[in-house]
């Protein structure tokens, strides 16, 4: 079975609209599909697409981005710092069920002059106060940021011819010299500030900043920034930093009746809806203009057992609930752990990692999950450099050693160093925690770290009822989970990595996990790229994964059932309460497919904006499932993550194996390189041969049959 999200962007061609709510199931609800009715003729296949070259002259507003088309902001501005902007636009597609309108969000470049994009980017408050060259580190930064993005130039009156940066001078304008050919054939070596003052009669303002190289390298082709502005309609493929995408959440989180609306604007202003459209006519094809009404059922949530004395029971209420009062199904007790601080140590004193330490042993006590005593070990350290020589002096110390609580700067290499050296080098159960919630803790944020502890430790933290659980659960069932995350754009010198977990237990709470390292994108052909969502040693790892339950359970599983993520839980934001569908809302009828196996399923409560359902396929069933019985199957294994105390919007399988496939991608990060981001990281496989990446991602013996992904 493939569980698949359908977003594409921020938002999901399946997000759902709320209408109202009965006392009795089912519900009525809004969906953003709009019917289409096709005349009965010998072709069924339609591709409808807006192409602005072809189509009348206003639609050239329009910026094309592969299905997508968007539009310059009109009544709103929403800046995301470093000389990016949110630009809203919309998808359309049609499918045999319905003819689909998406609105969208991506981040562009902003149209603005040059030396005011430099300024975003290197946080200059005045560029008159920049006096100096820029310095080796400014440019760099600079350089990575506008190399790619086109120009156009404004020293040539109405003539703005247009140019692609392909760096950036370590020289400035007044040093940075070319071959300047003259009359007489022969070449002079002439500066930049020099050549405009002569042949424009400018006089450059900033002749000490750098110069933007453009077109071919090798033709030496120079302008000096401030007679450039960066041309507009450029959409960000680069990654967006956590304040920009932080900004762009908040700045583009809508109500879902906020979001019918816009919707409903799109299509109605969109030549295609409402309007004789001359290549629709004549096909004979009509679109209608209202969004479709469908039948909703809201199944009930899952009860949830707990452990200690009185084995409490939770009830999710809107897909959260509350574990103050209850203590683990299974906890772990944790006699030998150790405490290593990489912040320093005027950011965080003794004795406030004494207060951390003891409210964690509280919280844990509380939950099950008793610390038993202080860390046999407590030190500060600097830098990744000293991971991997620290946790080689604990294991050979400290004689059963069960976790090392690391204690972070914020964004640093070393939770990469960590990562790899106590999941592949030593096997070693390690959980991070940023400095700023040791100084400033809470029970909330004690409690995550225990339910993540408990997990990679070997615990249970809850199960699902037995009585109430399908009747799949009456023979021995593995639940698998697969996914493949790629490199982002620009770094298709990258591997893709593909993850695969499994049920380990009956209930399900424990799963093992396995990891390949796939070809890069760019040694592909245009066929194989397209089709490197296939994992290609599938057949092994689930061999691998087949065997471990059986040595686990000691049962040999009769059914599988395999949740294939297509889209990362990071393109599903889990955003919105205002309008929104309750959590277990599923449709299986009007908008899903008229033949095949599939539905939609809102699995979550919705925090910011609009809640955004995820679209199932059923791809092979040999179970013979009724619609029922596996809706109701996935809701249930949505409130089985280990992470939190709500549901998930997809089952944990699919999850755990984006965390997995993630989690591979900070094993190959090098150390002496500065990334820390798990989805986009430098220096991680250049220059590594394919048995080198498969070794690096290769878990330790001790860890590959734990939850350390958790």
């Amino acid at each position: 079975m493939r569980a698949q999200s359908v977003a594409t962007t921020t938002l999901n061609e399946g997000s759902v609209f709320w209408l109202h709510l009965n006392k009795m199931i089912p519900i009525r609800l809004l969906a953003n599909h709009f019917q289409v009715q096709i005349p009965k003729i010998d072709v069924y296949h339609y591709d409808i697409d807006i192409k602005p070259e072809k189509r009348p002259r206003r639609v050239n507003r329009y910026t094309p981005v592969g299905r997508s088309f968007f539009s310059p902001p009109e009544g709103y501005y929403h800046p995301l710092g470093g000389g990016r902007e949110v630009w809203f636009g919309f998808h359309q597609s049609v499918r045999p069920a319905m003819w689909n309108m998406m609105l969208n969000i991506d981040a562009f470049y902003r149209a603005q002059p040059v030396i005011e994009f430099m300024c975003e980017v290197l946080d200059i408050q005045n560029i008159n106060e920049q006096t100096k060259p820029l310095t080796d580190s400014q440019r760099v930064k600079f350089t990575k940021e506008i190399r790619g993005l086109k120009v156009e130039v404004t020293h040539c009156g109405q003539m703005k011819r247009k140019y692609r940066v392909c760096n950036v001078t370590r020289r400035p304008a007044s040093h940075q010299t070319f071959p300047l050919q003259l009359e007489n054939g022969q070449a002079m070596e002439c500066t930049v500030a020099q050549y405009f003052k002569q042949k424009y009669s400018l006089q450059l303002k900033y002749p000490h900043l750098p110069c933007l190289q453009v077109g071919q390298e090798q033709k030496h082709t120079y302008l000096p920034l401030e007679v450039c502005n960066i041309v507009a309609g450029q959409r960000c493929i680069k990654k967006l930093t956590d304040n920009q995408t932080s900004t762009m959440i908040k700045a583009t989180a809508r109500s879902a009746p906020d979001r019918q609306e816009e919707i409903s604007r799109l299509v109605k202003s969109n030549s295609m809806v409402g309007g004789p459209d001359p290549y629709l006519k004549e096909f004979g094809i009509v679109v209608h203009n209202d969004m479709t009404e469908v039948t909703g059922r809201v199944l009930p949530a899952p009860m949830l057992q707990y452990g200690g004395r009185n084995k409490t029971v939770a009830t999710p209420n809107q897909g959260v609930w509350d574990m103050r009062g209850k203590q683990f199904y299974a906890g772990i007790e944790i006699k030998v752990w150790a405490v290593a601080c990489f912040a320093p140590q005027k950011q965080c004193r003794e004795d406030l990692l004494k207060s951390f330490t003891d409210q964690l042993r509280k919280i844990s006590k509380d939950a099950g999950m008793p610390i038993q005593g202080q860390p046999c070990f407590c030190k500060y350290a600097q830098g990744a450099d000293s991971v991997e020589p620290m946790f080689k002096h604990l294991k050979m110390s400290y004689v059963g050693l069960q976790l090392i609580v690391v204690i972070l700067p914020g964004k640093t290499p070393v939770y990469a160093e960590v990562k790899r050296v106590g999941d592949t080098l030593l096997g070693m159960a390690t959980q991070c925690v940023q400095v700023k919630n040791v100084v400033k803790t809470s029970p909330q944020t004690l409690s995550n770290l225990c339910l993540k502890i408990n997990a990679k430790l070997g615990g249970i933290n809850n199960v699902l009822v037995p009585h109430q659980r399908p009747s799949v659960f009456q023979q021995p069932v593995i639940f698998l989970g697969a996914d493949v995350t790629h490199p982002p754009a620009g770094d298709g010198k990258k591997p893709s990595i593909a993850a695969v977990v499994g049920s380990m237990d009956g209930h399900p709470s424990r799963y093992c996990a396995t990891v390949r390292v796939q070809t890069s994108r760019q040694d592909l052909s245009q066929e194989q790229f397209y089709s490197q969502e296939v994992i290609q040693d599938l057949t092994n790892m689930v061999r691998e994964l087949l065997i471990q339950f059986y040595k686990s359970t000691r049962f040999k599983p009769t059914r599988i059932i395999y949740y294939r993520g297509g889209v990362s839980e990071g393109q599903m934001k889990q955003v919105g309460k205002s309008g929104n569908v309750p959590a277990g809302t599923t449709v299986d009828s009007t908008i899903t497919h008229p033949s095949e196996f599939d539905f939609y399923l809102c699995s979550h409560a919705g925090i910011q904006g609009t809640s955004r359902p995820s679209h199932y396929h059923v791809l092979w069933d040999d179970n013979c499932f009724t619609a029922d019985e596996l809706q109701l199957l996935t809701y249930q294994l949505c409130h089985t993550y280990v992470r939190c105390t709500r549901s998930v919007s997809i089952p944990a399988p699919a999850y755990y194996a984006r965390l997995v496939a993630f989690r591979a991608r900070y094993h190959l990060v090098d150390k002496d390189h500065d990334s820390a981001e798990g989805s986009h990281v430098s220096g991680q496989s250049n220059g590594r041969d394919p048995q080198a990446l498969a070794k690096a991602v290769q878990i330790h013996y001790d860890t590959q049959h734990t939850m350390y992904f958790a």
